[in-house]
């Protein structure tokens, strides 16, 4: 089984689609060529941010198999091959190790509700044991799965099976996390699943976090990853100076929105809350980046709360240029005059 170093920043890679909703795969290539040219450790391919719920079967093995082909083994590849299905699981990650894959990602099984103990022994026992030879990270996220994994069942997996040496934590509760780094084997990696959580996880002596799991990397992975490799090396300070630039592109990986109705004759406010990776195709789209729109269901923002998300950037490019840079000289793009100029971005809201 080949060494896998779970530390520093893996980056949640979108998929990237045509107007035709096809999958760019030009695109998709040299997205990972800019994250490998940053100094990325890692990618995950077909993750929640990747699209996988709307992607077909076929779909989703040939991302993982081309994700693979491209890193040609200058990164890890964490192959999503989570499912609510054991089944389904099981074969999606058949095919991730038979294309090569360095680990794999397990999401807890959403909508069904099973029990902790249910999770632990009917999914990931089964698919550990089933393929002795591949890693693989349970990922905790109750908020889009419905259920959660235990720190205790997690605690037994860490001790029972040599092949499950990390968790993608993005419960959100610091509590829950310090508990986990309690029992867990010493040598297991707490990875953090929420970009606006990382640099708590991993200075939290209750913790120790060794990474993240990002989605904001999709644009920024050298500065991510060097953030968590600063924290790695106890240069904190440092660490913090950068987080701050940074802690205003964390908080877009979700938006939220407002909007008035009438709905006979009274008005009424709705919340939108636009999740990812609404945000972060959004934000490729607009610095020009390969990322096309999600699939349906999801959509596009209502056009105040895009125009509100341009406004932010505009900010925090006005502030920290450097940020940009290498986007600019990857991509060939200008990015102050995308933020600038509506043409960019005008099409990617509603019109109502």
């Amino acid at each position: 089984m080949k060494d896998v170093d779970f530390s520093g920043c893996w980056t949640a890679l979108v998929t990237p689609m045509k107007e035709d909703g096809s999958i760019d795969w030009e695109g998709f290539e040299k997205n990972i060529e800019f994250q490998i040219s940053q100094g990325i450790t890692g990618i995950l391919p077909v993750g929640t941010t990747g699209e996988s719920p709307t992607l077909s079967y076929k779909e989703h093995n040939e991302v993982i198999k081309r994700a693979v082909e491209i890193a040609k083994g200058r990164c890890f590849v964490l192959a999503g091959t989570g499912a609510n299905s054991v089944k389904e699981a099981e074969e999606f990650t058949e095919e991730a190790v038979k294309n090569g894959s360095d680990c794999c990602l397990l999401v807890d099984p959403y909508y069904n509700g099973p029990s902790s103990l249910e999770i632990r022994k009917e999914y990931y026992e089964y698919i550990a044991g089933k393929f002795p030879e591949m890693y693989f990270v349970p990922y905790i996220i109750p908020g889009r799965t419905g259920c959660a994994l235990s720190p205790e069942d997690l605690a037994i997996l860490g001790e029972n099976f040599k092949n499950i040496r990390a968790v993608k934590e993005a419960t959100g509760d610091l509590d829950r996390m310090r508990k986990e780094r309690e029992i867990l084997p010493d040598d297991f990696n707490i990875l953090s699943g929420d970009d606006d959580k990382t640099f708590a996880m991993m200075t939290d002596e209750k913790i120790r976090a060794t990474g993240v799991v990002s989605v904001i990397s999709n644009i920024m992975p050298g500065f991510v990853e060097k953030m968590t490799r600063l924290i790695l090396k106890g240069n904190i300070n440092e660490a913090e100076g950068l987080k701050n630039k940074l802690s205003p592109l964390f908080k877009m990986v979700t938006i939220k929105g407002e909007r008035k109705v009438i709905i006979k004759g009274k008005e009424y406010v709705v919340v939108d809350k636009y999740r990812n990776p609404l945000g972060i195709k959004t934000i490729m789209n607009i610095f020009g980046m390969p990322a096309g729109l999600c699939r349906s269901p999801l959509g596009k923002m209502q056009k105040d709360v895009l125009e509100n998300l341009v406004d932010s950037l505009k900010k925090i490019y006005e502030k920290n240029p450097e940020l940009f840079e290498p986007i600019e000289k990857f991509y060939d793009v200008n990015i102050k005059e995308r933020l600038n100029k509506e043409k960019f971005w005008k099409s990617l809201s509603y019109s109502e």
